[in-house]
């Protein structure tokens, strides 16, 4: 499936001429530094918060006299937000548009980011972080949503290394944001870590009132129009933009209840508690059911269901990312109780695989295909998670330091790899709502990689515990080598 190449037609929504050519100088200029400032910054947002707060949960234990179970739901509470909240943002950012939306999302982190840093109760607390995990899910839909505005107003593609420094900056932002963490905590107090959210939401905040591209009139004008412009070549679903209709309530509360059941079987798997499953398995049937009597769902399941390139990207995005999160928390907690390593050390000790992902994101962008990269992610997550096999707890830090640089390379060459499938795969007047459930996929494999450590290690992480860990990885990299190489569709996606 791939987009019409439209004409340049001018300022969206005007029908003017084009202001600007549709040449790479017009779109250097286009998707230049005021357009991708206040879109990198939102972009940040959600990944630095979901790791920040890493390093100040013991205090704030201490200050609420709550214990580490109390304040795994800020954890918890962030990831599950996030999930619900991204598809829910996209599908917002489709409806009334991407720069409204993105706006919505900065007042939201700033009103998050207010009452972390108040809070007078744990309680307050948690609701923070629920509102900072649907603020910051805002900005990567909305985000891809006005990059392919602007490639159809001006009839090129958006360029890779464009896509790229998205996946780098949340690439960055996440592997930051522990340290940044504990110097806000040891200098200001853990507050600060809710603090900083204000300033850094009113930056992206006014950066997008002064330089995003103004939404059209009328969400469902827009979409309108969208179909309109995908006449004579229409989407591989063979479906339509949506014309009208609401966010769909009803069923964004199905699946939130779905997903919060799942999300405590998965984090209980050492202990399972089987009786959620019933309650999953009952909202997710009506769910399922409510979708599909919708003209505009929630979660567009027939539409998913005519456009399997996307859903095969949607399971590569959960697959990789349940092994990388698995590798990326079990290795570190590996490192400390099984080697040794003070908290500090073990920090150092992954820095090579920050690098690596930060070095393969941006060479992943200046690549013309989407297969190749994917395939030698999936290769590596293989081999990574081979290599992991070998190591024991008296392994020399030159092993250790090579097999977490290894591990970098698939991290970015699949953020990029992915994130440019859903880009060309997703309905022209849906990349929002796509692009949100590409991160819901993520923070499955996130939770669900939370729920295997805390299996595979029980009380204390062990060789034996990072073993099993590692031979899931490999049994899954090379189902994920499989799955690309099989999917030919990838071999002939172009950029619209």
């Amino acid at each position: 499936m791939t987009e019409p190449s439209a004409a340049p037609v001018g300022p969206a929504g005007t029908g003017a001429a084009p202001g600007r050519p549709g040449g790479p100088a017009g779109s250097e200029r286009a998707f230049g530094a005021r357009l991708m400032t206040p879109l990198l910054l939102g972009s940040l947002l959600n990944p630095v918060n979901s790791t920040m707060i890493a390093t100040s949960l013991v205090a704030i234990g201490r200050d609420f006299h709550v214990g580490a179970a109390d304040t795994a739901w800020l954890i918890s509470a962030l990831y599950l937000a996030s999930a619900v909240g991204q598809p829910f943002m996209g599908r917002l950012a489709d409806r009334v548009g991407p720069r409204r939306a993105f706006v919505a999302g900065a007042l939201a982190v700033c009103a998050a980011g207010l009452i972390g840093a108040l809070a007078p109760t744990f309680s307050l607390l948690i609701v923070s972080r629920v509102v900072l995990g649907i603020g910051t899910a805002a900005a990567y839909p909305a985000a891809m949503a006005i990059l392919r505005a602007e490639s159809r107003r001006l009839g090129v593609p958006t360029p890779r290394r464009v896509l790229g420094r998205l996946s780098l900056a949340a690439l960055a932002s996440a592997a930051i944001g522990p340290s940044l963490g504990g110097l806000l905590a040891a200098t200001a107090g853990w507050r600060a870590v809710f603090a900083v959210n204000l300033p850094l939401s009113l930056l992206a905040l006014a950066g997008a009132l002064a330089w995003l591209p103004a939404d059209r009139k009328g969400g469902a004008g827009a979409g309108r129009r969208a179909r309109r412009a995908t006449r004579g070549n229409p989407p591989a679903s063979g479906r339509t933009a949506p014309v009208s209709g609401s966010l769909d309530p009803l069923g964004i509360g199905l699946f939130a209840a779905a997903l919060t059941c799942a999300m405590l079987f998965l984090l209980r798997l050492r202990d399972p508690q089987w009786v959620l499953l019933a309650p999953t398995g009952a909202l997710t049937a009506v769910l399922v059911w409510w979708q599909l009597r919708r003209p505009e769902p929630f979660i567009d399941l027939r539409m998913l269901a005519g456009n399997r390139p996307l859903v095969l990207t949607y399971l590569r995005q959960g697959l990789t990312y349940l092994v990388i999160y698995c590798v990326l928390y079990g290795f570190s907690q590996w490192l400390e109780e099984a080697h040794g390593y003070s908290s500090f050390h073990a920090g150092l000790i992954m820095l090579p695989m920050s690098g690596a992902a930060a070095f393969c994101s941006l060479a992943g962008a200046r690549t013309k295909g989407i297969r190749a990269p994917l395939t030698v992610a999936a290769a590596c997550l293989a081999a990574g998670s081979a290599i992991f096999l070998l190591l024991r707890g008296t392994s020399p830090l030159f092993a250790l330091l090579c097999a977490a640089a290894l591990f970098g390379i698939p991290q970015g060459l699949a953020s990029t790899g992915n994130q440019a499938a859903v880009y060309v795969q997703a309905p022209p007047d849906g990349v929002g709502a796509a692009a949100g459930l590409q991160r819901t996929a993520q923070y499955l494999g996130a939770i669900t990689a939370a729920g295997l450590i805390g299996l595979l290690y029980g009380q204390r992480a062990t060789d034996a515990g990072l073993h099993r860990i590692a031979l899931i990885g490999v049994v899954l990299g090379l189902l994920l080598l499989v799955l690309t190489l099989a999917d030919r569709t990838l071999r002939a996606r172009r950029e619209p």
